[in-house]
């Protein structure tokens, strides 16, 4: 795909899960562009800094994890698309509710590579303070991340 095709797609697949209403956010776009062997890198020195290794993973243990702690679906704003080459680079804002009703309105910038068409890894920066705070640590146990 061409530079403009990738920016094209993240564009999409944000608008697609930026709906205020969780019954309609579709993220399945998203999904069907994740490659089976992506990788989500979540950056930092914290609890939640591991790679998740295989789309599987980034599915249920990153984001399966994150659902279970809050109130709705996610949502993830984006406000600025950079392209260049096979690289996207998001920058974004939440806007959730934890489980116990605290706010979770991290500022995020989500590196997108694409290979083959597919999005092929992901690398993200945010507020690891503020996770931790309003998400507590990431389980040790019972995830198939790496790194």
């Amino acid at each position: 795909m061409s530079t403009s095709a990738n920016k094209k797609l993240m564009q999409e697949i944000f608008a697609a899960a930026a709906s205020p209403d969780p019954a309609v956010r579709d993220r399945s776009l998203f999904t069907a562009s994740l490659a089976d062997d992506a990788r989500w890198v979540v950056t930092g020195q914290y609890s939640w800094s591991r790679t998740f290794a295989g789309k599987e993973a980034i599915l249920n243990d990153l984001h399966g994890y994150v659902r279970s702690r809050l109130r709705d679906r996610t949502r993830t704003v984006a406000h600025r698309f950079i392209a260049d080459d096979d690289i996207v680079v998001v920058e974004a804002k939440g806007d959730n509710v934890t489980a116990e009703g605290a706010p979770y309105d991290n500022d995020y910038c989500l590196v997108f590579q694409f290979e083959n068409g597919k999005i092929k890894e992901i690398r993200e920066y945010c507020d690891s303070v503020l996770t931790e705070r309003a998400l507590g640590p990431f389980p040790q146990t019972a995830v198939r991340a790496v790194g």
